[in-house]
């Protein structure tokens, strides 16, 4: 699909986020209005607010989505399984995973790959699709590469850049990377730090297929969005 394409319908590469711990259901249903009004892809929620979405969304044609092992990806492998499948239950479509940083820090694919696999198969089996977040911030080039060859291993459907809670989100230099090592035909999801038109355009452009943002209605406007995500 050509950058142009992509940029005339920049909205249904959209996943509308709100992340923050301490929204509250007026915030979620709020959010949720905004994807079906403008068409968003999805829109990415904690786990406790998957059923709330789920229903709101009803009929709009807009994902539900849901992030697990979130933040720091330090939980264990029975965890993540048993959290993926608990929001799946609740109506998620799709689940952005955390890795484990520190098996990528310490350059072990092999647990990566474990982790990872283990999500991915459970994901899979409940018809939905899977988003690796490898926190770009806290990695080195090296270390990026590492966790993008094991998503692809372990049967991940996209890699995402960051959570956004780590000081540091989607660089053009990250997205290519992630593009140019896991090829033409997994996702690459940027998130964190895209709250403009230009931004997304140029997102875009380096390779990403989907946009994770808080600001998504800044950015389908033309505006400057200011949400921290």
């Amino acid at each position: 699909m050509s950058t142009e394409t992509n940029i005339e319908n920049i909205a249904s590469y959209i996943d509308h986020t709100i992340l923050a711990a301490d929204a509250s259901r007026a915030d979620i249903e709020r959010i949720c209005a905004e994807a079906a009004e403008y068409n968003f892809k999805s829109v990415c929620v904690n786990p406790l607010w998957v059923s709330t979405v789920t229903a709101a969304l009803a009929g709009s044609g807009v994902l539900t989505c849901s992030v697990i092992g979130f933040p720091f990806g330090a939980t264990t492998t029975a965890s993540k399984v048993f959290e993926a499948r608990g929001a799946i239950a609740d109506g998620a479509n799709e689940i952005d995973m955390v890795i484990n940083i520190a098996a990528a820090k310490a350059g072990d694919e092999a647990a990566l790959v474990a982790d990872i696999a283990a999500i991915a198969d459970a994901v899979h089996e409940g018809g939905a699709i899977l988003k690796v977040i490898i926190e770009t911030a806290l990695l080195t080039d090296d270390e990026k590469v590492l966790a993008c060859r094991a998503s692809v291993a372990a049967g991940a459907d996209f890699v995402k850049t960051s959570t956004g809670f780590a000081g540091g989100g989607a660089t053009l230099e990250d997205v290519a990377l992630m593009r140019a090592t896991v090829g033409p035909d997994l996702g690459v999801k940027a998130s964190g730090g895209v709250r403009s038109l230009e931004t997304a355009r140029a997102m875009i452009a380096a390779g990403a297929t989907r946009l994770g943002s808080s600001s998504g209605v800044a950015i389908v406007e033309g505006e400057q969005g200011t949400e921290g995500y």
